[in-house]
């Protein structure tokens, strides 16, 4: 379970996306202090909560359900849903994964450390609840997030470096 609360613009498709991508909570980013240790405390005994209201899974699935009928279109589920639950950051790193690029040569075209790549890995495998760096580069070329890009030509490590 994550005890998360995403602290963000009071917008209808970001409280969407935000639950999709795995949330457990969303408050206006003018959030109380007293108020987010409330919300934790909520997502902590298995609830999601959206501003003031508290849902168990089947309270939230009908008020996304209703969220985006009132929107005009259907409801998508996981499986076919166009965005990606990375962050941009996040989807750099699996580009350069998909191109074959140790973490050590990713933290270097970044011009960031070791450990950050591992880091962001980490996060990575999570969020798309797979179990290693092949399968997170599977699932961004089948969803369409990453393309292949054509090698011919680009054998040199220093060549494959370049974004």
């Amino acid at each position: 379970m994550r005890a998360s609360a995403s602290a963000a613009y009071d917008d209808a498709e970001q409280v969407l996306h935000a639950f999709r991508a795995g949330a457990s909570a969303y408050c206006p980013k003018d959030v109380t202090p007293h108020k987010l240790v409330q919300v934790l405390r909520q997502v902590v005994q298995g609830h999601y909560v959206i501003g003031d209201q508290v849902f168990d899974h089947e309270g939230l699935q009908a008020w996304l359900e209703k969220g985006v009928e009132q929107a005009g279109r259907p409801y998508m589920d996981e499986e076919r849903e166009a965005f990606s639950p990375l962050s941009p950051r996040e989807m750099e790193i699996l580009e350069y994964v998909t191109r074959g690029l140790s973490n050590k040569e990713i933290a270097y075209s970044l011009g960031i450390s070791h450990q950050t790549v591992k880091n962001h890995m980490t996060a990575i495998l999570q969020k798309l609840d797979v179990e290693d760096r092949t399968q997170a580069a599977v699932y961004a070329l089948r969803h369409g997030w990453v393309r292949i890009q054509d090698t011919k030509g680009k054998d040199s490590k220093e060549s494959r470096l370049k974004p």
